[in-house]
């Protein structure tokens, strides 16, 4: 074999790694320095690139020196042979180091016993000068032969050039991708932190205490709460407050999923296990491995996958419809509840034992209507979030509108509220809300200025009875459910009240 056809054979098998594109330069440098130390005899070998929008290059992959020496491989352009080759995009030759002064030895792995020439060349994609790639020979002096090692490392380099060019890319992007999911992680933890709850009443500050007690463990939490209190907020303040934050965070609505499918849902199911399973499917729990599962309306869900919870919670296992196969899973499980479980146990649809196995560190969050403290903050918050959103600049909030969202029992707590306030930012023709604004299950007569009349066809009963549920709602939903004061508002006794309250079917709980 001829030396132009040594060569090219071994510039073959180097595209061939090129064309392979390793997942890092110092990959694809170790084996071309193998091709090249057999080939050719080449024992030490370098590759410097261009740290990003600088004139500074830095070895980043080598044959022949140690992580210390890599380390002190920093030359800025104009520096040295190598900060020279980069500068300028020429080749150096070098046949004798030790007669050089523009060799700086910077790596300091250089002690020739015996006349070791360098060669230097630069790596340039699309015009710009991405890196250099030298090597040092010892096996000879010949100034031909010398040049040939140029020449071929040259070639060498420009098939290179675009394998480590796109290496470079793609680590590049795998590292904005990684920082950018990093940012949004950070970002979804910081909006569901603790201090993104708004409520600075002596209830919340109880709820806060208890929130920062059981973050760091692993221990599992109740929730409880009227419909809209915010218990999915709790939750994810809990998980994004402890040790697991940085792994999945899986919300499941167990009153939202069909009995006959919630099985699956939870817990996975095998291909062919029912009709319709066409492939293997992952649970809930199997998603949140590591990591924490919401289970909200825990008590909507059936005694046949209660007792499949239960052992999930016991022994930290389960399997998957149909499969025998037991997968442990490392979950930390937190549970809601809108339900009153006691009532359900005695019913005998809830399973007592799966309740204590909940119930280890239960947060019980107040109703709206016992916060009315944080009534305004909460309008403030929503108000200036569903400004934005609407590109609206609302200044200010009418007295009529503040007393009537501060009279209302708020049944759907602080969801109802939220609506209620992009309702009325929607419906805002100026910069103030006013009462007309609010919907209309917030009006009472004394905003509205209107009274009550009867449907058309009632009989007279019917009528009167409609009347006096009204008044007296009016009444209970300005006095905040107590009947004692709406008996006074309306110049009665509060045992007659307490009698028509009774009869016309009226829970002055529910105004309060």
């Amino acid at each position: 074999m001829t030396q132009s056809e040594k060569e090219l054979e071994i510039l073959y098998q180097i595209s061939q790694v090129a064309m392979t594109r390793p997942h890092t330069v110092s990959e694809l440098m170790v084996e071309v320095l193998d091709i090249m130390e057999t080939e050719m005899g080449v024992s030490r070998g370098t590759l410097t690139l261009r740290k990003p929008d600088t004139d500074v290059f830095i070895i980043e992959a080598s044959r022949g020196l140690t992580p210390k020496e890599e380390t002190r491989g920093e030359y800025h352009e104009g520096e040295g042979v190598t900060g020279y080759v980069a500068k300028t995009g020429k080749s150096a030759l070098i046949p004798d180091i030790t007669k050089d002064p523009r060799f700086l030895n910077r790596t300091k792995s250089r002690v020739p016993a015996k006349q070791t020439a360098f060669i230097c060349v630069p790596i340039v994609h699309q015009k710009n000068i991405i890196g250099t790639m030298s090597i040092d020979l010892t096996i000879t002096t010949d100034p031909d032969e010398l040049r040939n090692y140029q020449r071929f490392l040259e070639l060498v380099a420009n098939i290179l050039a675009e394998a480590v060019a796109g290496i470079r890319e793609a680590i590049e992007e795998r590292s904005s991708l990684i920082s950018e999911n990093e940012r949004l992680r950070r970002q979804l933890g910081d909006r569901y932190r603790m201090h993104n709850i708004i409520g600075n009443c002596g209830a919340m500050r109880s709820v806060y205490e208890q929130i920062v007690q059981v973050a760091d463990s692993s221990a599992t939490v109740l929730i409880r709460g009227e419909s809209g209190t915010g218990k999915e907020l709790v939750a994810r303040a809990i998980h994004y407050g402890g040790e697991r934050r940085n792994n999945a965070f899986v919300s499941v609505n167990c009153a939202a999923l069909p009995e006959n499918l919630i099985e699956s849902e939870l817990f996975g199911h095998e291909k062919g296990a029912f009709t319709g399973a066409t492939q293997q499917r992952k649970g809930r729990f199997e998603m949140a491995n590591g990591g924490t599962i919401f289970l909200d309306e825990i008590g909507d869900i059936s005694p046949a996958v209660q007792v499949r919870l239960l052992r999930v919670l016991q022994e930290r296992t389960f399997e998957r419809v149909g499969s025998n196969e037991n997968i442990p899973v490392n979950v930390r499980v937190l549970a809601a509840t809108s339900r009153n479980l006691e009532e359900e146990i005695e019913k005998n649809v809830f399973r007592e034992d799966l309740y204590y196995r909940l119930n280890v560190f239960p947060i019980i969050l107040p109703s709206l209507r016992e916060r009315r403290s944080d009534i305004m903050l909460l309008v403030d918050h929503f108000l200036q979030k569903y400004s934005e959103m609407y590109g609206k600049n609302i200044k200010r909030i009418s007295t009529s509108a503040i007393n009537m969202m501060m009279a209302y029992h708020w049944p759907g707590n602080v969801r109802e509220l939220e609506n209620c306030v992009e309702r009325a930012v929607l419906t805002a023709s100026d910069d103030v809300i006013h009462g007309y604004n609010l919907p209309p299950s917030l009006q009472t007569s004394d905003e509205t200025q209107t009274s009550i009349f009867p449907r058309d066809g009632a009989d007279l009963k019917t009528m009167v009875e409609s009347y006096e549920k009204e008044i007296i709602i009016d009444a209970l939903k300005k006095h905040r459910g107590n009947a004692a004061a709406s008996a006074r508002y309306l110049n009665t006794t509060q045992r007659i009240i307490n009698y028509r309250i009774q009869k016309l079917g009226v829970r002055p709980e529910e105004y309060k």
